[in-house]
């Protein structure tokens, strides 16, 4: 399947779509440079209990999905051109399968990836699902890439951004399965939420005359973000070295 987006002339850059820019930009220059972080009190929370704890780590997941804006603007570009449920239902589940797996293998097997560099491809996700939606490919490159794929592939990644930092906090081995487990599932709670909210949101905005006209503005924001929090992630790492 994929998602044409005609740029219909020359768009002018409004006061509102700065704004809008703006807005994004600073919230991913000014956030932690882990996009997968977990905040310090939840850290320590983490750090100090053991044994079998489901209702915490399901907060504790769904409360990172709701709050990471990294998944939240890749999941826009997901369903930005999504109609039908079906479709919804498919692409949405594919990022979930890539998610959960590498988050629950790569800490039960104890796979860290360096964060700044997981957290670099992941903003990369957002700038490649904002080209994919433009139609950037197929007019550069007279291909286009196999969405659900393309979805599955960075789903993996995501996860292993999370698992990556969960690792870091040297979660206790007591109850580790279970736990892990309940984290994945607030994980799906939260993105279920989150897609919710996007959902109503476009729901409303396609109906409007504006859908169309702002569409390729939207993209290019989405884009926007995600060469910033590329180059947050690519500046963190060369400072770290």
């Amino acid at each position: 399947m994929t998602f044409p987006l005609q740029r219909a002339g020359a768009e002018r850059w409004t006061p509102a779509r700065l704004l809008l820019l703006s807005c994004i930009l600073l919230l991913a220059l000014t956030l932690p440079a882990a996009a997968h972080g977990i905040a310090t009190g939840d850290k320590g929370y983490i750090q100090e209990i053991a044994g079998i704890n489901i209702i915490p780590f399901m907060y504790l997941g769904a409360k990172h999905m709701v709050t990471g804006y990294d998944h939240i603007l890749f999941l826009l570009g997901i369903v930005f051109f999504l109609y039908k449920t079906k479709d919804i239902g498919v692409y949405v589940s594919l990022f979930a399968i890539g998610h959960s797996t590498t988050m629950l293998l790569g800490v039960y097997f104890n796979i860290g990836i360096n964060a700044y560099i997981i957290d670099a491809i992941i903003g990369f996700s957002v700038v490649y699902k904002a080209l994919d939606n433009m139609g950037a490919f197929r007019v550069w490159f007279k291909y286009q890439p196999n969405t659900r794929l393309t979805t599955l592939i960075f789903g993996f990644f995501h996860g292993f951004g999370l698992s990556t930092k969960i690792l870091e906090y040297e979660i206790s081995p007591d109850g580790l399965v279970p736990n892990l487990l309940a984290f994945n599932v607030g994980v799906e709670l939260g993105q279920l939420l989150a897609l919710s909210g996007i959902l109503i949101v476009m729901g409303y905005w396609r109906r409007t005359q504006t859908f169309w006209r702002y569409a390729y503005s939207m993209n290019t924001t989405m884009m926007t973000a995600g060469f910033a929090l590329v180059g947050y992630q690519l500046t963190g790492l060369i400072l770290s070295l």
